[in-house]
């Protein structure tokens, strides 16, 4: 059986594979000072709980883009697995990919994974936007190939940004605005609400559509991320939704490192 790991700059998703389906998921907030011990207190109750064996892991696969936290999540899988342990990116898991942009090293392992399951899964010309920290958006040639994206805040950070710079605006949570038919709050709350879900609406939307534009060619946009389902409701943008892209990812290289 398989442990994919994808640690993000907000959390840590552990996945157990087995025959390249998922067979359980949880996850942790990102802390790179977490010690291969606490991860491995934390992870094997809970694959306890869900009924596995952890003796039953003879692999481990990680993706970072904090490399701060990839030492101990080595000695977790080292110690407490007894594991072969994997990274992607780094021989013998190599992306297999060309990375269309002239400083290949600095894409984001986690944007590499999802191009290479993205391309999988829909082999055409996409738009894969992840909802993390930060909201990605990447193109992918009808080939394969990574062409570039963009970075843009995460909804989050932009809420943390407002609430934290205006001493009197409460703090929110992330959902559509109860009436959704109106773009005119009458409380402050509404008003946040409306500001923070209809503009990152529009500003996907917005993107989006320069992108096609730029890209000439019919693009199919996949979503991922935690708040992929959430805008979903409120936007016929998305063509299909993967939640769980990125652990699909690394399934896809592991199977290919074979």
């Amino acid at each position: 059986m398989l442990l994919a790991i994808d640690a993000g700059n907000t959390n840590v998703v552990f996945a157990l594979v087995r025959d390249g389906e998922i067979a359980a998921r949880w996850r942790i907030a990102t802390d790179p000072r977490r010690t291969g011990d606490e991860y491995a207190v934390w992870l094997h109750n809970l694959i306890t709980l869900e009924g596995f064996d952890a003796k039953e892991v003879d692999t481990v696969i990680i993706a970072t883009v904090v490399p701060r936290a990839l030492h101990n999540l080595e000695v977790l899988a080292s110690k407490y697995f007894d594991a072969e342990t994997l990274i992607a990116g780094q021989p013998p898991v190599e992306w297999n990919i060309r990375l269309d942009v002239p400083e290949p090293h600095t894409v984001g392992a986690d944007r590499v994974v999802n191009a290479i399951a993205a391309h999988s899964l829909h082999p055409e010309d996409l738009i894969v936007i992840d909802f993390g920290t930060a909201t990605t958006f990447d193109v992918i040639d009808y080939d394969g190939s990574y062409k570039g994206g963009i970075i843009a805040p995460g909804i989050n950070l932009s809420l943390d940004a407002l609430v934290s710079a205006a001493a009197k605006l409460p703090r929110i949570a992330i959902e559509a605005p109860t009436d959704t038919k109106s773009v005119i709050g009458v409380t402050t709350e509404d008003q946040m609400h409306i500001g923070v879900f209809w503009g990152y609406v529009a500003m996907i939307e917005g993107l989006v559509a320069r992108m096609k534009a730029e890209i000439g060619r019919p693009a199919k946009v996949v979503s991922t991320g935690g708040l992929a389902e959430l805008f979903d409701e409120n936007t016929d943008i998305f063509d299909v939704i993967e939640p769980d892209l990125t652990i699909q990812g690394l399934a896809m290289l592991y199977q290919r490192s074979r």
